[in-house]
């Protein structure tokens, strides 16, 4: 009986599943959130992240670096796996990766700077003291500490010592 029994289970048997890959569509919509900007906008991805990735789907989150050196790196140290997206500039009408020459000749605030971190929208304006994690030229995007919070978040530099929440103009 255990005999005939055999085949009939391996005809029910479910193929082995293939490992899923990291969903390359919600991570782009996540770096666009992070950073305030769409594909090709000044401070978003110059270009969108290669589909052909096939990268092991992150158990947990996946982490944002700060830009640097015109890029931005995005880790899943659980799947030991990280990839660098180029960020755009716009110089002229046409968006150009940033260059680590081109931030260091203007950088306005630097690492450790005092900076007033604002949210502006019709007529509306609110500020809070912060501090800047790292350079930043005028129109790049830098993360900065506010008082009392553990995380940094992305802020645009808009002046010497002030900067902006990504998405208010």
């Amino acid at each position: 009986m255990m005999i005939r029994a055999l085949p009939l289970l391996a005809l029910f048997a479910t193929p082995v599943a293939a490992a899923p890959f990291q969903n390359i569509d919600a991570l782009e919509a996540r770096l666009i959130n992070a950073l305030g900007a769409g594909i090709g906008e000044p401070g978003g991805p110059a270009t969108p992240i290669d589909r052909r990735l096939k990268l092991a789907a992150c158990p947990g989150s996946v982490q944002i670096d700060p830009p640097i050196m015109g890029a931005v790196a995005l880790r899943c140290p659980a799947a030991n796996w990280r990839i660098r997206v180029a960020i755009a500039r716009l110089s002229g009408s046409q968006p150009t990766v940033m260059g680590a020459a081109a931030v260091k000749a203007d950088l306005v605030v630097r690492r450790g700077d005092p900076v007033d971190l604002v949210a502006e929208t019709g007529g509306f304006s609110a500020s809070v003291s912060a501090t800047a994690q790292e350079d930043g030229a005028l129109g790049s995007r830098i993360r900065v500490k506010a008082d009392g919070r553990n995380t940094p978040i992305f802020a645009e530099v808009i002046d010497a010592g002030r900067v902006r929440l990504p998405g208010f103009k």
